[in-house]
Formats: structure tokens, C-alpha cells, sequence
């Protein structure tokens, strides 16, 4: 019998290559006369580009070709497309200016693609761009997204975008929040940023193209998350080749948190230029690049206000929010401050109207697009920010006010008046669960104590829900995706009962070649050692839509069950035949089918046999071979849901905050592997943490310059900044796939930053301090507890 493995603590079976320093990364790829790019980057964040010589460069020994933005273009080479449309709320279309891979006439970010320089060696190349002579014509930037929609403003993209706004968007039902409000006992209101964020992966970005001219075969080896979509968006829209004619690789990948998502530029130079030179062209980022060049996330702005009756329920909310795009739309830019943000406003609470208004902007710095959590870490910060204060003024207890105001299990499932319909969740118990395991009652204690050391220590509260399991193409659809978001799957059971899958999912990170075989393992009856995982090669898995939106088991993982039950639905009918019985009284467990009733029966590993080796066989019924393919598209997203506690103790003489305690309780439906699923959550605290604390990107205002622009200057989070962890699942099945499971991968990033930022928030209102922005830097803390002590001074 084999043992059920869904649920165990399962050990990554691909950690033994990574550990051993036998993985295969991008970089790791080496093609015979193969020659190296380097691409020339703009030092101005708004510039024409007047002249390019590459006279000097092309002198060289070993440079073998300079290309300009002039060049592809009039190759044919198209712009890269965005991937999600979104409409203003006068039913326009947002505006979409061009984006060329390399810029032929106007620069509008610092580090935007102007020219390619390609030699035998990378050395030569880098060295060769210095002999580039270009001229610009330096003009005006905005970085910030609010001056961009000023009056006066520098203007991105002239007469394509008119005062820079992308769109203007709207969600909820305007009359009746207005209402909401009229008729509130209390409005609170609350004004805050959400910092501009630079993903760090430990693998940078890279991309080697290949062409074969016997065949008219590309290929492109990249550092993607979703190879299926780059082969789309690249093949149709940039090089404009049949689809069959592009190969895309994605091997092993270190680390995405969304960055790698994205179709960018230099995956379209480097193929390109594959072609044009018949060598292969490799491209591998520095840390500078990827600073200037890695799509950024977050960068928001907004306004929120709260309507409450006089015994403390919400009546109405109503959130106005200007999001900084960046120069040019990535490829899932506009759905997140939109679709993946103003529709979980309603957090975990059955407010009753809720009113969002979205204005994004064009500004002359790096676009902006998905990092992990992807709107829903803005919409719970804001949420729980605006609950805090909620509290705060009326004089009701923080987590009594949550709890009055919580969606309770009973109304599952339950509609939003923001489009979304929860099917699952148990939030008082989370909330429960966190505040025992935090020992909330010794709170009062432990601040007396802090205080004795001359140290204020604080507790903050954080719940949230996001929508994860990115799919519902009927849906995506209605909200301006350009692609179908389902999931493929292919089970390949061996003549020997051993079993590949190919996924069309992609792991950088996750632990799918664990989980994944898990799911197989326990459904087959098979050994986990006997299962094989493929992803990432177009040609070979399934046209899928790789992993983003914690959506690789709840999606992809659903496509994987369907797969495996049309395999045990053939096999059954195989069994049937060799044990001479009615398909009807055959019997499925553990990896062996027997006949009901009897000890008769076969394993599965006979069957396979027997599908391969077809000597005895339903002929007149069956094909031969043991290998089904499934696609599944949800009618649904997950809900993951949760509580996270964060206590903190700050030093009010140097500003500095120490995380004493961080507990997590989770609702991620069923946990297959619950060792991954704590990593998971480990990592997006780790990354909250940094945004909470340490880390934002930031421009100078008047010249557009990344100040930011290495880690220098940009602080990430130490194992010293981090404490230990206390997680613990509250599993509520999801009821819309046939896992049950919900997704984790991003809950860490949405729950952490307002449960930090609410806790160092209650340390310091005994000092008066009831308002801070991220990130809690030593510097702002210190100056914040300076300024709300003025007034105390001057009376």
C-alpha cells in the first residue's frame, strides 16, 4: 500500500540540484558561437535622441554588429503589447502608446533601451559601447504620479496620452456610497502612500536568442515565469512570426515575486538579432539593470474614507487612488491598480457600499507592474490602516470593531458589492487562532516592561483576503485581459508505471516538482520517486499560462487531477478486461484496481503494462498507450484569507523598530505540503517586512534619476531584521476546485506591511503619533516621534 502523501511534510526533491550547485540557469546555457549583447541604456530620464555613431564601436576587433532602435524598426519589428485593457469610466479605452524594444527617437526612463552592442565576448562588448557616440537633447520630467496629472506637468507621451493620464476608472456603486455617507453617524479618513518597490531576485534577468536558418526555427532561453505567453506576445505581436516558429525556454529560474512575468525588451533584441547575424545572441542583466530595467511594484497614492453608525458598522467606504505607471504599459500593468485592487476592497467585511475611482498615470521612470500580491498588498494595507484609525477615533476596540464587522462563515458564499463572490472562510477563528498563539492577554504586560527599559513596544493587527488563483478566462475576460487564464496538464503513465507530467505551470521557486508529484503520488497509488515533473519548454508541455497570482496548484494543479482521473478512468476500463469483470464492480485504491467484493485485482503499474504492451486487450474499445492531457479553467478565483500579529518595540531616542514577535494564521484551503507552504509564507513576510521597514525606490524629482539605484542605496531585509515566525492553517476547503486548495504564495507580502506599520503605530501613540507612512525607516520614526512632540513643547 502506498502511503498517502498529500498533507506530509515532503522534503523538495528538486533542492538536491540547487544545493549542489547543479541547477541550469539562463546564464548556464552555453551555444557554440555563441556572442555577447550589452545594451546601451539611457543616462536621462526624458531625452531625444538626436544622433547614434557607431562608427568607433564597429572599429573594434570583435564587436560584431550595433544596432539601433532605426534598425528593428525597419526590420518590421513591432512594439510590445500590453496584455490587459482597461476602460475609463466614460467607456474609452485607457490610452497605449507605443513601446519599441529599442527606442528610435525619445528616451523616456532612465535606463530605456537606446542601441545594442554585440561582440565575441561580453568584455568587448561593454567596452565597445563606451565608443558609441550619441546625442541627446535633454528635456523636462515628472516622476511623481500626482504632479504628472498637474497642470503644466512634462508631458510622456504628447498628443498619445494628454496630461499623461493612462485612464480614469471607476468600481462600486457611487449613488449608494454617497448615501452610506449622508446618512453616517462617523466618517474617518486617511491619506497615505504605498512605497515603490524594486524586485531583487538572486538570479538577475537574462535571455539568449537562437536562429536557424536551415529550418526557420527561433529559439529564446529566458529567465520567465510564463514561457507559453512570452512565445504569444513575442511570436505574434514583436517579431510577428508564426507562433510554431518560436521556441521559449524557461529552465531553472531564481526567483521571479512577479518581475519575470513580463515580456520585455531585450528576450525580443537578443531573438531578433539572432536572425540578423545567424549566431546566437546571449544576454545576461548586471544588478545595476535590473534596478533601472525590472518592471517596479506598488507606487500608489490615495484617499480613503470610512462610513460608520453609531454603534461602530460600516455603512460605506469610498477610495480614490492614483497609481504611478511608469513610461510604458508592462505587460499586466493596468489590472493592478484596477481589477486586482479596487475588487478586494471589501477586505473580510460586510460593508455594504464601496466606491474605488482610479487614475493612472504616464511618468518618466521604470514601469510599474505585478509584485507579489499585485494590488491586493495596497488594498489590505489601506483597508487595515483605515480600520485602525476607525478604531482609534471612536474609541472601539481594534479587534472588537473587526470582529462586529467581519463576514462571518454562515453567509458563505458571499457576494461584494465590488464584483468578487467569497465561497469560503472562517475569519473570527483566524483572528482567534493568531491573537492565542501571540499571547494577546499578556500584551498590557509586556508594554509595561518595554517601558520600564525606556523602550515603547506596540501590537498590530492585519487581516486580509486576496484573490488568488488567477483564471477564470470568462471573467479575466470581462475585466480586460487579452488572454484565456486557464491551466494544461499532461499525465504520462510508462509502460514500467513510473509517470511524467507536463505542466504548463512554471516553478521558480514554488517547489512544484514536490507538490505536483504529491498530488499524483496520492492519486495514483505511484511512489513519489516514480514521478517526474517537466515544465518550462514550449515545446513540450501544454500551452499553459505559467505561474503568477499564486494560481500553480489551484489552477494548474486542477488541470493536473483531470489529467490523472482520465488516466484512472482508461485504466479501470483496461482492468476491467484483464480480470474479466463489468468496469462497473471495479474498485480504485492505493494504486490497485480489484474487483469489489474479492481479493482479485491488479496494480496500476500492470495496467500501464498492458496499455503498452496491448497482447491482452480491449481493442475493440481503447487505443493502446496510457497518456491524457486535461485543461481547466475555474468559474471562480481562491480566497485565500488570514490574521497576521506583528509586535514590535521602538527606541525613541534612534527611531529604531525590532519585530519581537510575527504570528501568521492562514487559510490557504488544503495544504499539500505544509513544510513549502510555511517557506512561502516565510518569504512574503520577510518580503512585507522590507517594504514595511526598509525599502522604497525613489526618484529625484525634478531630473527623473533613479537615487535608488543599488544596494547602496536600496535597503533589503537581513536575517538580522527578521524574527522567528509562528504560522499556523486554519484549513477551510475552497469548494470551486477539486483540490480544495486556495494558494500561499503571495499572503506573507498582503498581511505584513499594515500589521507592522499598525503596530509601530500603537507603540508610539502614548508619544502621540498616530499616522506613518511606509517604510518605518529609523530616520522617519525618529522624526515623526520629534514632530508629534512640537506641539506638546509649544503649549
Amino acid at each position: 500500500m502506498t502511503e498517502q502523501v498529500i498533507g506530509k511534510p515532503v522534503k523538495r526533491t528538486e533542492d538536491r540540484r540547487f544545493l549542489t550547485g547543479r541547477g541550469r540557469y539562463t546564464d548556464d546555457i552555453q551555444l557554440a558561437r555563441q556572442t555577447y549583447a550589452y545594451i546601451i541604456r539611457s543616462p536621462h530620464a526624458h531625452a531625444k535622441i538626436l544622433n547614434i555613431d557607431p562608427s568607433a564601436a564597429l572599429a573594434r576587433p570583435g564587436v560584431v554588429a550595433v544596432f539601433t532602435g532605426k534598425d528593428m524598426a525597419a526590420d518590421g519589428v513591432g512594439g510590445l503589447p500590453c496584455g490587459w485593457l482597461v476602460h475609463s469610466k466614460d467607456g474609452s479605452p485607457m490610452k497605449e502608446p507605443p513601446h519599441a524594444p529599442l527606442v528610435p527617437d525619445r528616451v523616456r526612463h532612465v535606463g530605456d533601451n537606446v542601441a545594442v552592442v554585440i561582440a565575441t565576448s561580453k568584455e568587448l562588448a561593454k567596452d565597445a559601447a563606451e565608443d558609441v557616440a550619441i546625442d541627446y537633447e535633454e528635456l523636462p520630467a515628472v516622476a511623481d504620479a500626482r504632479r504628472a496629472l498637474a497642470d503644466g506637468a512634462a508631458s510622456v507621451w504628447d498628443d498619445q496620452a494628454p496630461g499623461n493620464l493612462c485612464y480614469d476608472w471607476e468600481l462600486g456603486d457611487r449613488a449608494a456610497t454617497e448615501a452610506a455617507f449622508a446618512n453616517a453617524h462617523r466618517v474617518v479618513e486617511l491619506e497615505l502612500i504605498n512605497n515603490r518597490l524594486i524586485p531583487n531576485a538572486m538570479e538577475p534577468r537574462a535571455a539568449i536568442g537562437d536562429y536557424d536558418p536551415a529550418s526557420g526555427q527561433y529559439t529564446l532561453y529566458t529567465t520567465s515565469q510564463n514561457p507559453h505567453v512570452i512565445r504569444l506576445l513575442m511570436g505574434a505581436y514583436v517579431l510577428q512570426i508564426p507562433e510554431h516558429k518560436l521556441r521559449v525556454v524557461a529552465p531553472d529560474v531564481g526567483g521571479g515575486f512577479g518581475s519575470k512575468i513580463y515580456h520585455y525588451a531585450e528576450e525580443a533584441i537578443v531573438t531578433w538579432a539572432a536572425k540578423k547575424l545567424e549566431r546566437p545572441v546571449r544576454w545576461t542583466a548586471e544588478r545595476t539593470e535590473s534596478f533601472m530595467t525590472d518592471a517596479h511594484g506598488r507606487d500608489h497614492w490615495s484617499r480613503a474614507r470610512l462610513a460608520m453608525d453609531a454603534d461602530g458598522n460600516f455603512l460605506g467606504l469610498h477610495v480614490e487612488t492614483v497609481a504611478n505607471l511608469g513610461a510604458y504599459l508592462s505587460t499586466f500593468a493596468p489590472s493592478i491598480p484596477t481589477y486586482l485592487y479596487g475588487t478586494l476592497l471589501a477586505g473580510l467585511y460586510k460593508t455594504p457600499a464601496i466606491y474605488c475611482e482610479v487614475k493612472s498615470a504616464f511618468t518618466h521612470t521604470t514601469p510599474v507592474d505585478a509584485y507579489r500580491g499585485a494590488g491586493r498588498p495596497e488594498a489590505c494595507y489601506l483597508l487595515e490602516r483605515l480600520v485602525d484609525k476607525a478604531a482609534a477615533e471612536s474609541g472601539i476596540d481594534r479587534i472588537e470593531l473587526r470582529k462586529k464587522n467581519f463576514i462571518t462563515a454562515d453567509m458563505m458564499p458571499y457576494q461584494t458589492p465590488v464584483a468578487v463572490q467569497y465561497d469560503s472562510g472562517e475569519f473570527h477563528k483566524n483572528l482567534d487562532d493568531a491573537m492565542r498563539l501571540i499571547d494577546y492577554a499578556g500584551l498590557d504586560a509586556r508594554k509595561a516592561e518595554a517601558r520600564s527599559r525606556g523602550r515603547y513596544l506596540g501590537l498590530g493587527v492585519s487581516t486580509y483576503i486576496e484573490a488568488c488563483g488567477l483564471a477564470p478566462s470568462a471573467l479575466a475576460g470581462q475585466l480586460g485581459a487579452r488572454a484565456g487564464l486557464y491551466e494544461a496538464a499532461e499525465v504520462r503513465l510508462h509502460p514500467t508505471g513510473s509517470v511524467t507530467v507536463f505542466t504548463g505551470a512554471h516553478s521558480h521557486g514554488q517547489g512544484h516538482e514536490t507538490t505536483f508529484a504529491q498530488v499524483v503520488a496520492d492519486r495514483l497509488g505511484v511512489p513519489l520517486s516514480q514521478v517526474e515533473i517537466v515544465h518550462g519548454d514550449t515545446d513540450r508541455i501544454p500551452f499553459g499560462m505559467g505561474t503568477y497570482g499564486s494560481r500553480s496548484l489551484p489552477v494548474g494543479g486542477s488541470a493536473l487531477v483531470k489529467a490523472i482521473d482520465k488516466v484512472i478512468d482508461k485504466s479501470r476500463k483496461i482492468a476491467a478486461h484483464l480480470l474479466e469483470a463489468a468496469e462497473g464492480d471495479i474498485e480504485f485504491q492505493n494504486g490497485r484496481f480489484s474487483v469489489k467484493g474479492t481479493d482479485k485485482g491488479v496494480g496500476i503499474g500492470e495496467v500501464a503494462l498492458a496499455a503498452y504492451v496491448p497482447h491482452n486487450y480491449p481493442h475493440e474499445k481503447l487505443e493502446p498507450g496510457l497518456d491524457e492531457s486535461a485543461y481547466y479553467d475555474p468559474v471562480n478565483f481562491t480566497y485565500p484569507n488570514g490574521c497576521h500579529l506583528c509586535e514590535v518595540e521602538v527606541d525613541p531616542d534612534t527611531g529604531v523598530v525590532e519585530i519581537k514577535r510575527f504570528v501568521a494564521v492562514d487559510d490557504f484551503g488544503r495544504v499539500v505540503n505544509p513544510m513549502i507552504v510555511e517557506g512561502q509564507v516565510h518569504g512574503g513576510i520577510a518580503q512585507g517586512i522590507g517594504q514595511a521597514l526598509l525599502e522604497a525606490a525613489i526618484y529625484d524629482q525634478d531630473s527623473g534619476q533613479l537615487m535608488s539605484g543599488s544596494f547602496m542605496d536600496y535597503c533589503m531585509p537581513r536575517a538580522d531584521d527578521l524574527p522567528n515566525f509562528t504560522v499556523a492553517h486554519n484549513e477551510v476547503p475552497c469548494t470551486t476546485n477539486p483540490l480544495g486548495v486556495k494558494g500561499c504564495g503571495e499572503a506573507g507580502a498582503i498581511g505584513s506591511p499594515p500589521a507592522i506599520i499598525n503596530a509601530v503605530i500603537d507603540a508610539l501613540r502614548p508619544l502621540g503619533v498616530t499616522d506613518m507612512d511606509m517604510p518605518a525607516t529609523p530616520h522617519r520614526v525618529w522624526s515623526t516621534i520629534q514632530a508629534a512632540r512640537m506641539p506638546a513643547a509649544a503649549e
